[in-house]
């Protein structure tokens, strides 16, 4: 795997967590497209701040060796990003109104 395979499969589960959160809890919801953006915008940057402890592409597969437990951890942080970022978006657009 590559770093940036590694960073479109994290974005990817980023979209998939927010739009399953949206789908679960349709209150939490912005439609397909708002929770997409969400998803992509939180997993992005939740993968940003924890990157630097180790958990980034490029530590995933540092000098040519994998390892699979970062690259859960990476996939969980992404997730939790994408779910954060939809919640917080609410709670944003809840406050607004």
């Amino acid at each position: 795997m590559t770093g940036t395979l590694i960073s479109l499969i994290s974005i990817l589960m980023g979209i998939i967590a927010a739009n399953s959160l949206g789908h679960a809890f349709k209150k939490k919801s912005f439609g397909i497209i708002g929770n997409t953006i969400a998803g992509v915008f939180g997993s992005i940057l939740f993968i940003k701040i924890f990157g630097r402890m180790g958990f980034d592409p490029w530590s995933i597969i540092n000098n040519g060796d994998f390892d699979g437990f970062r690259l859960a951890i990476n996939m969980l942080i992404s997730a939790l990003g994408g779910i954060f970022a939809l919640l917080f978006g609410k709670m944003i657009s809840n406050k607004i109104n």
